[in-house]
């Protein structure tokens, strides 16, 4: 389905026509002004995407209170001395033929009084599970107040140069979608109760906007089809409330789902279901005539086409599938899907807004600083060898190719990916084939010579006669000399059990309850109510309170989850002094004692670095530079990174 004639067609949303029907969906970037302006920087993000050929932005979160901040480096609409920024933001956008609208909300109980000096207000005292503040119910005459700011907001929006507004009424997180829950609306007024009175904010929040930006100033409302939570809004509601929100003349409908209670719900991860809220956008599609808008897993053309062609929606949202890769839409409409870099759901550009950091991407490094970045061809061709073939040396080789350079790749396996191998064999994993792949395409397009079954020497190296080394060999799994019994005959790494080197029955225990421990055992566990004879039951033992504590994010969550519904037994604070027979030794709140009956021992204690090579090329001509694992083991959106600046330095 190489032809997107459904994706490629213009469609009119109120007065505005957009180009075709892929729509940036707002995600929070981090990258605002300290006084909530639009930044260089953020002009910049939104720039790329709009040169990459989408045609509708919606921008991330805007506030209309100055006052009523979320995150470190909130947006705003909140007064008049932003205007100027956003006229620079829509000039830059509308040069490339897309259409923009700022995705105006209150971040209600979400809003955090350290960063805006005030007690957060919602419809009801619930407080954020996030930040832990109890907010004050709002008043008549503040709710009052805020209608009016909205309607300031996108008279703004509008004198700005923005084409439409979208009101922020999803995952009931933000004021209008924390109104129309019943999960967060426990009132009893005329703004409670009822749908119709949870509705009435929004309903009145549409009129002011009506009356201040005009009849043909365009509206979009963002809502939760359902909450997927007892007690939450069902899809049933939320026809209703659709089809009151057409008569209250909005121009389309952008339907999300899920609470932000439960991120996967929201977010796409590793592993979850593709185009997950579809199904919801077309029951609202069956009750409106106004355009509808499908967002959540949309990751690929065909599968965008596909939403479209069966009737689903009218357009199609992207979030996470547009930071990986900017040219998403030019690639997708110009058949050159192979060329797409494909997002792989690690979520580190949500977790990293969570902890007040600016947007990253676990495969585009550029994201954020597009501002900075220029992809200049080297002034002087340089002959460039690139040790190790994981993400990091492929994202190195093939960025250095780019810009000129002779790059050759060394590798000592008999396959491109490194550790990504590996990776993608634990459950919800396997997206991560799609980097390697992507990787591998664009070393062979770039120019790159690849040499597979090749342990490099410092001998190779010196004959190969290079300007420039790039050492990319990985790391290797810790087996710690003092730790008795590791040679035991029953004792296997989470590498080797993972790449099918080894298989494992039985009793198992795995020693380390990080990430790779955590995800072997997901690996090897069966589930609970599998009586197949001889299924695997898994033990992990852990030195620390807590287990995956280097996967902060909605990620561990699920994963947890999975360990404990295989019956997973998680042993914690305990450290290991010996490996047994059928065991081990440990020691836990000044106590020993010991595990036993177990087939197999599966060590997941860390990674040290796996560089035999720079030491010993000191002192020569050519320059040599370490990176990922080989130099510090970290996680691999690192060692991308790492290749890539290098990549762009050589």
């Amino acid at each position: 389905m190489r032809r997107l004639e459904h994706l490629s067609k213009p469609i009119k949303i109120g007065a505005m026509q957009v180009k075709n029907r892929i729509v940036m969906a707002p995600m929070s970037t981090n990258l605002a002004s300290p006084e909530g302006e639009v930044s260089k920087a953020q002009i910049a993000f939104h720039t790329a995407r709009g040169q990459g050929g989408v045609g509708l932005i919606i921008v991330e979160d805007t506030t209309i209170s100055e006052s009523a901040k979320y995150i470190w480096h909130t947006l705003g609409l909140f007064d008049d001395r932003v205007i100027p920024s956003w006229e620079e933001l829509t000039t830059a956008v509308h040069a490339y033929g897309a259409k923009i609208a700022p995705q105006l909300m209150h971040p209600s109980f979400n809003a955090r009084s350290s960063l805006s000096g005030a007690q957060p207000v919602a419809a009801s005292p619930i407080a954020s599970r996030v930040y832990k503040e109890i907010p004050r119910e709002l008043t008549i005459e503040d709710i009052a107040k805020i209608v009016e700011q909205f309607g300031e907001a996108a008279r703004r929006a509008k004198q700005a140069g923005c084409d439409a507004v979208q009101l922020h009424c999803a995952h009931n997180h933000h004021l209008l979608g924390g109104f129309l829950s019943p999960l967060h609306n426990k009132r009893t007024d005329a703004y409670g109760a009822s749908v119709e009175g949870r509705l009435r904010i929004t309903l009145e929040t549409i009129q002011n906007i009506r009356s201040k930006a005009g009849l043909d100033f365009p509206i979009l409302v963002r809502i939760s089809g359902s909450e997927f939570e007892p007690g939450g809004l069902s899809i049933e509601q939320t026809q209703y409330v659709a089809k009151l929100l057409e008569e209250a003349g909005v121009d389309a409908i952008h339907v999300s789902g899920g609470t932000t209670e439960k991120i996967w719900l929201v977010a796409s991860l590793w592993g979850g279901p593709q185009a997950y809220n579809s199904a919801l956008a077309e029951a609202i599609k069956q009750v409106v005539n106004i355009p509808v808008i499908s967002v959540g897993g949309i990751n690929s053309p065909w599968l965008a086409e596909s939403i479209l062609a069966t009737g689903k929606a009218d357009m199609v949202a992207m979030a996470r599938a547009l930071i990986a890769d900017p040219e998403f839409p030019n690639k997708a409409l110009a058949g050159n899907w192979e060329d797409i870099r494909p997002c792989l759901h690690d979520l580190s550009c949500l977790v990293d807004i969570f902890a007040d950091k600016k947007i990253s991407c676990l495969v585009n490094p550029a994201v954020g600083t597009e501002e900075e970045v220029e992809l200049a061809p080297s002034p002087t061709s340089k002959r460039i060898l690139v040790v190790g073939g994981g993400p990091g040396g492929m994202e190195a080789a093939q960025v250095a190719a780019s810009r000129g350079h002779q790059v050759t790749l060394m590798e000592k396996a008999s396959k491109l990916g490194g550790q990504y191998l590996m990776a993608a064999f634990p459950p919800t994993k396997q997206e991560i084939t799609l980097g390697v792949k992507y990787l591998a395409n664009q070393l062979e397009k770039t120019g790159v010579k690849i040499e597979l079954n090749r342990d490099v020497t410092p001998e190779m190296v010196k004959e190969f006669k290079p300007d420039a080394v790039i050492i990319a060999t990985g790391g290797i799994p810790c087996i710690p000399s003092d730790l008795p019994g590791t040679n035991r005959e029953n004792v296997v790494t989470a590498w080797e059990v993972l790449s099918g080197q080894v298989l494992v029955s039985g009793e198992v225990l795995v020693i380390g309850g990080g990430q790779i421990g955590c995800e072997t055992a997901d690996f090897i566990a069966h589930p609970v109510n599998d009586m197949t004879p001889g299924q695997n039951r898994v033990t992990i033992i852990e030195m620390l309170d807590n287990v995956c504590l280097d996967e902060l994010g909605p990620q561990r969550s699920l994963l947890i989850q999975r360990l404990l519904e295989k019956g997973v037994i998680i042993v914690t604070g305990a450290e290991c002094m010996e490996v047994l027979e059928d065991g081990v030794k440990y020691r836990k709140d000044g106590e020993e004692g010991i595990l036993r009956g177990f087939n197999s021992v599966v060590l997941a204690m860390g990674t040290i670095p796996n560089d035999q090579l720079s030491e010993k090329l000191e002192g020569h001509s050519f320059s040599v530079h370490v990176i990922g694992d080989a130099k510090e083991p970290r996680k691999s959106k690192d060692a991308i990174a790492e290749g890539w600046e290098i990549g762009h330095s050589i």
